[in-house]
């Protein structure tokens, strides 16, 4: 075994990262050391890379970056059981404490005590990523490491698609980063009728209809609202996914669901905003729905379901890079001409 390998690591306060040669990480009782095969750019990773005002206040360098990974097994702690050295291996990137009331009673998802891989403990931009043998996902042997590396932010995005029926009904994406992109294809896959998305991206946009979007909107082009109301006779669409966070698409989002409909939220606003609370919501009568990480583990199940099914996220993946080259990937998110950038230690 091996005893260094090389990492990006934020070694300091304030822009950047750096690629060094680091001790590998140790195993725990309970832990696994992964050889990491394919470890994709998350929006995450980039505000840590940029050291925007969330990440100074959240995040505690030195660390290695990353989270979305794939890798085989290659070391494991004398009480891992269930696993072998050889499986082909992603992770649920929460590490919860499994005490508190939500971990009890089935929503680990929302523990107030999680610690993130890449965020609050060293993450998979590296040849190795030591994790807790409790959150490995064993993924089948076909499936390509890269879409492998990426069913993480996939879940954001069947967690988000699924919390609602979408046989048969009209949904409304909103904001079409990588997640958003993913929820095209998960609600095509799902049944829904009609599926259309809004950005203000031509790129993105274009993603959105190689993913099977009905129909793509231009948000800088005229009124979505009105143009969603065109499509659906009048009356709005049944479900909203919003995966902005921008105010002027939540507000849009809401607006454009008709009576009765149903939101579930993902996206993150970078402050507080005023909304029509009255009008856009208690008047139309609105089911909304929070929606953070994935459900632990049952929307790991329904993503191994969906990828089994033919689930087709190829055009997501637009950018492939050696490890050396993550800068590279980050300036590729800061432009947003890009879906899922995958680097290869």
């Amino acid at each position: 075994m091996v005893h260094k390998m090389r990492a990006v690591r934020k070694l300091g306060p304030g822009p950047g990262a750096q690629l060094i040669e680091v001790e590998v990480p140790g195993v725990g009782p309970h832990d696994i050391l992964v050889q990491v095969t394919a470890t994709s750019i998350c929006g995450t990773d980039y505000h840590i890379f940029r050291w925007d005002p969330w990440s100074e206040g959240r995040v505690k360098p030195p660390l290695t970056l990353g989270h979305e990974f794939s890798g085989r097994v290659v070391e494991m702690g004398p009480e891992v059981h269930h696993l072998r050295t050889g499986d082909h291996v992603s992770a649920e990137t929460h590490v919860t404490c499994g005490r508190c009331l939500a971990c009890l009673t089935g929503q680990a998802h929302v523990c107030q005590e999680t610690r993130i891989l890449g965020v609050d403990r060293d993450g998979a931009f590296a040849e190795f990523v030591a994790i807790p043998a409790a959150n490995a996902w064993v993924n089948d042997p076909d499936l390509a490491p890269e879409l492998a590396s990426i069913q993480e932010p996939l879940g954001n995005a069947v967690h988000t698609a699924l919390a609602q029926p979408l046989v048969a009904r009209s949904v409304l994406i909103m904001g079409c980063g990588p997640i958003g992109l993913m929820a095209v294809a998960v609600a095509r896959q799902a049944g829904a009728q009609v599926v259309i998305a809004v950005d203000i991206s031509a790129y993105r946009l274009r993603l959105a209809r190689e993913l099977g979007a009905s129909e793509a909107i231009d948000a800088t082009k005229g009124d979505p609202v009105a143009r969603v109301r065109e499509l659906t006779r009048g009356s709005g669409v049944d479900v909203l996914l919003e995966m902005s966070g921008h105010p002027t698409g939540i507000s849009q989002g809401l607006r454009a669901l008709r009576p009765g409909g149903e939101a579930s939220l993902l996206g993150l606003p970078s402050a507080p905003f005023r909304v029509d609370w009255g009008n856009e919501i208690v008047l139309k009568g609105l089911t909304l729905r929070g929606i953070t990480g994935r459900r632990i583990f049952e929307t790991w199940h329904q993503v191994r379901a969906l990828l089994r099914a033919g689930l087709e996220l190829s055009p997501l993946i637009t950018h492939r890079l050696p490890l050396e080259r993550f800068a590279e990937g980050m300036n590729l998110i800061a432009s947003g001409r890009c879906g899922k950038v995958i680097l290869y230690p």
